[in-house]
């Protein structure tokens, strides 16, 4: 059976520094298109998936790039609106050393934004799809977006779609508080959760675990007690990051199923390319396993690697297929592949 992807968010116009250049000093800017939903569907279509990328940009030029941009890589755009003022944009400060990269935003009343439920159809939308993923991302952006997030995923329950949601918070857009009051009616429509320690005690008011348990242990207690309160949540999802400069991290990705931990290797990564889409990659490299009904020492495995190998490449989207990411979790860092 064809599995149909369903993903909705923002993509947004990412213009970013070179390393060294500050983004008060710089006089020319990279561009990048890309988005949290937007990035986790083009993976997904790399992979082989047949993806439908739900979203709304401007009737303009750089919506027909967003547009260019999608079916480059092979996603469909069926359901992608136009209309509205304007693109959201964001501006990113290159790392270096130990100096953090840099991100400021310019997206309030971008076209998404403004998007009301009215303008889609979500049974539609859903008649033919396997799964539907989206962030905490869209639901920082408007009331409306969150209440049509909760409509979508209270569908696809009725309709027997499974549903992922990444937590991906950010701070720049809303308080801790603001996103606890909306995650909370949504948790019980979600199948597959992407939550980290940091999200379970934060936003979720989960009590601390002792704090001399392993890490591992603690992730596993956290992961433990949101399944307590949402039985629902089958898959509970995380990555471990060691940051030693803004070019050298080590990753370790997490799966929680069925009461067990599973962890792939530590990932070294260095040097980093480029870091912005790494999460969202390997989300999507976790609900490719989920869907070919791989055992959960494999999903954890293919997904850390194909972050992993997202790290290596310029822009917001991973453009490796499942064989090379099969490929790279198999192989010895750095060996040539002849």
């Amino acid at each position: 059976m064809v599995k149909n992807i369903v993903t909705f968010g923002e993509v947004m116009l990412r213009l970013s520094t070179q390393t060294g250049v500050r983004l008060n000093q710089t006089d020319q800017f990279t561009a990048h298109y890309g988005g949290a939903e937007a990035n986790v569907a083009v993976s997904l279509a790399h992979f082989g998936y047949s993806v439908y990328f739900v979203s709304k940009v401007p009737d303009n030029l750089l919506g027909n790039a967003v547009e260019r941009h999608l079916k480059s890589h092979g996603v469909q755009t069926n359901y992608l609106l136009k209309g509205g003022e304007r693109l959201g944009t964001y501006y990113l400060e290159a790392g270096a050393g130990e100096r953090s990269a840099q991100v400021t935003y310019d997206r309030k009343y971008s076209s998404f934004s403004q998007l009301e439920a009215v303008e889609i159809d979500i049974e539609e939308i859903l008649q033919t799809a396997s799964l539907f993923h989206v962030t905490g991302i869209t639901l920082a952006l408007s009331p409306s977006l969150r209440e049509l997030v909760f409509l979508i995923l209270k569908k696809a329950k009725e309709m027997g779609v499974k549903t992922s949601f990444d937590f991906n918070y950010r701070a720049k857009l809303w308080s801790q508080q603001e996103f606890s009051e909306a995650i909370k009616p949504l948790l019980p429509y979600i199948d597959i959760c992407f939550c980290g320690e940091l999200d379970a005690v934060h936003l979720l008011g989960l009590n601390q675990a002792d704090g001399f348990l392993p890490q591992k242990e603690r992730l596993k207690y956290y992961y433990q007690k949101l399944k307590e309160t949402y039985p629902n949540i089958q898959y509970v999802c995380s990555t471990f990051r060691t940051v030693i400069s803004s070019t050298s991290n080590r990753l370790k990705g997490n799966l929680f199923v069925e009461d067990e931990l599973y962890q792939s290797k530590v990932h070294t990564l260095e040097p980093i390319v480029d870091r912005v889409g790494g999460g969202d990659a390997f989300a999507a490299g976790i609900l490719w396993g989920i869907l070919e009904e791989l055992p959960p020492e494999q999903i954890i495995t293919f997904a850390t690697a194909a972050s992993a190998l997202k790290h290596t490449v310029y822009g917001d989207c991973n453009v490796f297929s499942s064989k090379e990411v099969f490929q790279f979790a198999n192989t010895e860092p750095g060996k040539i592949v002849r």
